[in-house]
């Protein structure tokens, strides 16, 4: 299916490309300055830590309907090994194969095309098999540290988890703002709780991958307009699925790494943090989300931290 007007309409609204130049890869990435990271160091009051991964493991979240997306394949290739001879200090050593979104992952710019064109209107094919991402590969991030702010959805709309296919609203990003008690801010990483990881962790994998709700095709306005610097949620998708407009696919993707160039995150296990979040009665904190730097990756795994 062609993308519709209405795509297009709301591309052309939150489009960034040559915001920060005709040279830029990193897109909204380039709201986090020194002084935001200053401000969000600030809202560090007690050094409660609370880590927002998912374990990566042979049977994680990746059920196979994304192909080559697979989970861990984790292999010891060396156990007690005397490398300098008997007696010796011994090591161990493990290897492993994994999609690089198979767990908690953030994309990256490259990660998406539509028209042609990724990210500040370079060409889809600078993206080869041999070569990886030319542009926006995902190493380019950085050392991704900013304000982290909790919109708790599930909990703004008093309950523990959206109903499946729920699409979520501008409204329901509005209501869990006013929940957190914060206005999100320039440079902030918003953090969207749905509640569906907990069908993961209660060992529901193909009920947590679908049907799921997820982000709408109108947020990425509503991001756009507070220049946010990068949403993720806890979700295997992203955005609601199956699609809010029939055969419409990941037009959200599309919206937010393509058009504004800005990095989403999947996987996100947010239900801790929901609770002490609530415990403390604030849903703002720093946030050390740095992917792993894959050299021209559109992706890459990510074991963020959330510090109180």
């Amino acid at each position: 299916m062609p993308l519709p007007a209405e795509f297009h309409e709301i591309a052309k609204r939150v489009n960034n490309w040559g915001r920060w130049g005709a040279a830029d890869e990193i897109g909204t990435l380039n709201l986090i300055t020194e002084a935001v990271v200053r401000e969000a160091a600030a809202t560090v009051r007690t050094g409660r830590r609370v880590p927002l991964a998912v374990p990566l493991r042979q049977d994680g979240v990746q059920t196979g309907m994304i192909p080559g997306r697979i989970n861990p394949l984790h292999t010891m290739v060396a156990v007690n090994f005397e490398m300098f001879g008997p007696d010796t200090v011994a090591t161990s050593d493990d290897a492993v194969t994994m999609g690089l979104q198979a767990g908690t992952h953030w994309d990256g710019l490259a990660h998406v095309s539509h028209s042609g064109r990724i990210y500040n209107g370079r060409p889809a094919d600078s993206i080869t098999s041999h070569e990886r991402a030319a542009f926006s590969g995902i190493e380019k991030a950085g050392p991704l540290v900013s304000r982290g702010v909790l919109l708790d959805v599930a909990g703004a709309r008093g309950t523990e988890r959206l109903p499946e296919g729920h699409a979520v609203t501008p409204e329901d990003l509005d209501a869990a703002e006013e929940l957190a008690g914060t206005t999100v801010r320039p440079g902030d990483i918003a953090l969207v709780r749905t509640g569906q990881i907990q069908r993961y962790l209660a060992g529901e994998k193909e009920a947590y991958a679908f049907p799921s709700p997820g982000l709408s095709l109108r947020t990425p306005e509503w991001f756009h307009a507070r220049d946010v610097a990068a949403v993720a949620n806890d979700t295997l998708t992203f955005e609601v699925f199956p699609p809010e407009i029939e055969d419409l696919w990941m037009p959200v993707h599309a919206l937010d790494l393509v058009e504004m160039g800005m990095l989403q995150g999947q996987n996100w296990n947010l239900e801790e943090l929901s609770a002490v979040c609530a415990e403390e009665g604030r849903y703002a904190f720093l946030l050390s989300a740095p992917p792993e730097p894959f050299a021209g990756g559109t992706g890459a795994p990510v074991a963020p931290v959330a510090i109180l």
